[in-house]
């Protein structure tokens, strides 16, 4: 009897337990969100947004710093993280299988939430007679950690300029790492995927003359053709202090979730985001970007339901799960 009574106390322990994070999403727990290196935007506005969402509503959000869109896709997968941070072009290899996904076939058990803002393809060098792409033929650089999104990028750049990885003396960072590198005079540049200004390479325009490499028109034409996912872009001069504009590329960054993740949760993530923007803006310059049609333009992965009803509220239809 004293054998039955135990077991019975141990199930209803076990039962009143938390759930681990695969299931905190349906049953209430902290939804994990899959940032980036803790250098870069995914992670600092990632965690300005978890902070605003746990304190503004019942659902707790905690930013994990990771290795980024690649990463986060494949931990959501796994049940590790409910939500991640991804580029654009990273979403929709995942959801159709094909590049970083073409040997561990599609992955479609998420959902996108919103579409935040731009991130930039940044090529920095320390190097002033480095001026173009072109002249990265036969340097030392760094071209992300294997495999990532950075990585692509990177290839899809050099590519549009008739430069292969055989061409250069490739390294394989993270964004912190890299301008370690560029610091001690390692390598001669690096590409740098994220919402300008980044960390890491602002920490850098600090101590040292930083500049950005720009991608003329007639090499962003020949990228586009390609790889239609891209965007133009100019970043400032006075985002670093560098001598001039640079034009380049740009991703979307957006939040996805798993698809278990409980509707009422998502609405909470995303009325958040957008109702309070002028509270987010204070805290990260990446509040200023978030906007309504930008948020909705995605086409190529649906949206989960919660993020579809706060937008249906505000007049906007998206495709939905």
């Amino acid at each position: 009897m004293k054998k039955r009574s135990l077991l019975i106390a141990i199930i209803a322990l076990i039962i009143s337990l938390p759930l681990a994070a695969g299931g905190a999403s349906e049953n209430g727990g902290t939804l994990h969100f899959g940032t980036g290196g803790d250098q870069g935007t995914y992670y600092g506005f990632g965690n300005v947004l978890a902070q605003r969402i746990s304190s503004e509503t019942d659902t707790s959000v905690v930013a994990v710093v990771s290795a980024g869109s690649q990463d986060n896709i494949e931990m959501m997968d796994m049940g590790n993280y409910e939500l991640g941070f991804v580029q654009t072009d990273v979403m929709s290899y995942a959801y159709n299988g094909t590049n970083l996904f073409a040997e561990t076939g599609a992955v479609s058990d998420f959902s996108t939430v919103a579409a935040l803002y731009m991130e930039q393809v940044q090529i920095v060098t320390l190097d002033p007679d480095i001026k173009t792409v072109a002249d990265l033929r036969g340097k030392t650089v760094s071209i992300g950690s294997s495999g990532s999104g950075v990585y692509y990028n990177a290839l899809d750049i050099l590519g549009a300029y008739g430069i292969t990885e055989a061409d250069i003396s490739p390294t394989y960072q993270s964004f912190g790492d890299s301008v370690d590198a560029l610091q001690d005079g390692r390598i001669d540049a690096a590409f740098v995927v994220a919402g300008a200004p980044t960390v890491a390479v602002s920490t850098l325009a600090t101590t040292h003359d930083v500049r950005l490499v720009s991608i003329d028109g007639e090499h962003i034409d020949i990228l586009l053709e390609d790889s239609p996912y891209y965007s133009p872009y100019t970043i400032p001069a006075s985002v670093y202090g560098t001598d001039e504009d640079c034009q380049t590329v740009a991703v979307g960054a957006v939040i996805i979730a798993r698809n278990d993740v409980s509707e009422d949760a998502v609405y909470d993530i995303v009325s958040t985001i957008f109702n309070d923007q002028a509270a987010i803006a204070q805290s990260h310059d990446k509040g200023n970007e978030l906007d309504l049609d930008f948020a909705t333009s995605i086409t190529t992965v649906p949206y989960h339901p919660g993020a579809a009803k706060y937008f249906a509220e505000q007049g906007i239809e998206v495709p939905v799960l």
